[in-house]
């Protein structure tokens, strides 16, 4: 191969049942799919139970979400995001995920996330900060806590 040519860079795949899902908070499981660390970018998949809520937050960077079963919503705002349902979320939102509580089943969703979210309090104040790196270190932490093999995350 000629020093001017690079070889094509493959895609990479992870099947569903290669990355396990772990508790983020009680009703909340997720699977990390990407980190990228220097580049600021993480993919999670969140499966939550009727009623839900997660912590209201900011986001530095912008977001893509599919929502792949059940319904949710932002509690400052109206839309209702159900299976089949694109969104997306400008840097600098802020708002409280909450899982519908009629919800049959789990609600599956998939979040594409640059930057960091900054989970705030009642007040506004920053209670902690949830960017590409420290998803990593939560997710490894719950795969060790919950007995699995480390996980062949994309970028980690």
């Amino acid at each position: 191969m000629s020093a001017s040519l690079k070889p094509i860079p493959a895609a990479l795949h992870r099947g569903e049942k290669e990355l396990p899902f772990v508790s983020y908070q009680e009703g909340v499981q997720f699977q990390l799919l990407q980190a990228d660390i220097e580049g600021g970018l993480w993919v999670v998949r969140i499966r939550a139970q009727p009623g839900v809520t997660i912590q209201r937050h900011k986001h530095t960077g912008e977001v893509f979400a599919y929502t792949i079963a059940g319904s949710w919503k932002y509690l400052e705002y109206p839309e209702v995001n159900t299976a089949g349902s694109y969104l997306y979320e400008p840097a600098g939102s802020i708002h409280t995920l909450h899982i519908l509580k009629n919800n049959p089943a789990i609600t599956d969703v998939w979040f594409a996330i640059r930057g960091a979210n900054l989970n705030l309090d009642d007040k506004g104040n920053v209670e902690a900060v949830i960017d590409a790196g420290a998803a990593l270190e939560i997710y490894l932490a719950g795969c060790r806590a919950a007995g699995h093999a480390h996980p062949n995350v994309i970028g980690a």
